[in-house]
C-alpha cells in the first residue's frame, strides 16, 4: 500500500496496566509500530502495582501507534493508550477525533476495565470490549457484562491479543458497530473531525 490515504480512522485501544495493549498494536499493524515502552524499574514499583502482571519488563508511557491499509484510500491508525494511572491525563487527547475504541480486559482483574469504560462513555466514544486470553479460566460473557455493568448494545468478544487474525477479528468487530451505530437514527451522526495526536 502507499505511504498516503485519502480517509484515516483513529481507533484507540485502551484498558488498564498490562492487559495486552500494546501486544495488540504489534499483532495487527502493517508497520513496524512506534512504541513508547520505556524498561520497567525498581522505582516504578512503588507507583505502580505490579503484584499481577508479574514478569513484565516494560511499559508504555505514552502511546502506541499502529496502522492498516483496508484499501488503498481507506487507512485505519491504531492508538494504544497508556493502562497506568499516571498516564491517565494523556488519554483526552487521545480520545479526540476517535472513531471508536477497544477496550482490552483482562478477567482476572476486571476492576482495572472501570475507568476506561467510564471515560468513554464520557466521550460519547463507542467502544467495544475485548476480554484478552491469559491462559487462564474463562469467564463466561454475562459475568463479565454484568460485573462491568455493559450496555446490551456493547459488543463483547473473546481474543487473543499476540494473535493476527484475533486482532483483525477484534478491529472487524468495532468497525461493524461503529456504523450500526452511526446508522441508528437515534445515534450521533456526525462523524469526529480527523485529528491526531
Amino acid at each position: 500500500m502507499g505511504a498516503t490515504a485519502d480517509h484515516g480512522f483513529k481507533i484507540v485501544v485502551v484498558g488498564g496496566f498490562g492487559v495486552g495493549k500494546t501486544t495488540l498494536v504489534r499483532s495487527v499493524s502493517e508497520i513496524r509500530p512506534l512504541n513508547t515502552e520505556e524498561t520497567m524499574t525498581q522505582a516504578g514499583a512503588t507507583v505502580d502495582d505490579i503484584r499481577q502482571v508479574r514478569g513484565k519488563s516494560g511499559t508504555t508511557v505514552a502511546f502506541d501507534f499502529g496502522r492498516i491499509s483496508l484499501d488503498a484510500r481507506n487507512v485505519l491508525y491504531l492508538f494504544g493508550a497508556p493502562g497506568q494511572e499516571r498516564f491517565w491525563f494523556l488519554w483526552d487527547r487521545l480520545f479526540s477525533g476517535t472513531l471508536g475504541a477497544v477496550v482490552l480486559v483482562d478477567t482476572r482483574r476486571i476492576d482495572d476495565s472501570w475507568y476506561a469504560i467510564d471515560r468513554l462513555e464520557q466521550h460519547g466514544t463507542p467502544f467495544i470490549v475485548a476480554c484478552n486470553d491469559f491462559g487462564g479460566p474463562v469467564r463466561a460473557g454475562a459475568d463479565v457484562r454484568e460485573a462491568l455493568d455493559l450496555d446490551p448494545q456493547v459488543p463483547l468478544v473473546d481474543c487473543d491479543a499476540r494473535s493476527r487474525e484475533s486482532g483483525k477479528q477484534v478491529l472487524i468487530t468495532l468497525v461493524q458497530h461503529v456504523k450500526n451505530r452511526y446508522a441508528d437514527p437515534s445515534a450521533r451522526t456526525v462523524l469526529p473531525r480527523r485529528e491526531f495526536v
